[in-house]
């Protein structure tokens, strides 16, 4: 009976211990189709840091789309196109990570550790950029 006292009050401590910081989920809706208005909305736009999960869903009907997570020097930061090949040139960004090719009606997911500041999802297939398919999301602490 003793150890199993013990071993109970070991496993409290143990849980009281360990930080339960819960992770941020955003989900992020892309739609659009070629020629059109592109979309890519957000359900919130300013979350707290930490560890966060992207769930990314595309609702075009036949129009393939991805999510780029950009951390911005400043909220104003201007984001560059090279205008010859119709797409933001990400090497000059911090990008964070991806859902790459989402077919129409497929789900992605990525997840990241963000810090305070600002950030833009965008999509990076050749001129969807442009069509505004891009959100801004504020990090704070």
């Amino acid at each position: 009976m003793h150890s199993i006292r013990n071993t109970i009050a070991v496993l409290a401590v143990a849980c009281l211990a360990t930080p339960a910081f819960a992770a941020t989920t955003v989900k992020v809706t892309e739609g659009g189709e070629g020629g059109g208005p592109m979309t890519l909305t957000l359900d919130q736009s300013t979350i707290k840091a930490g560890e966060t999960t992207f769930l990314v869903h595309n609702d075009a009907m036949t129009e393939e789309h991805e999510m780029v997570l950009v951390k911005l020097k400043t909220a104003d930061q201007k984001i560059g196109v090279d205008a010859a090949k119709d797409l933001v040139n990400e090497t000059k960004l911090n990008s964070m990570g991806e859902v790459a090719e989402l077919k129409p009606g497929a789900d992605g997911e990525l997840k990241a550790k963000l810090v305070p500041g600002s950030y833009v999802l965008l999509c990076n297939i050749k001129g969807h950029f442009q069509a505004g398919m891009h959100a801004m999301l504020t990090v704070t602490k």
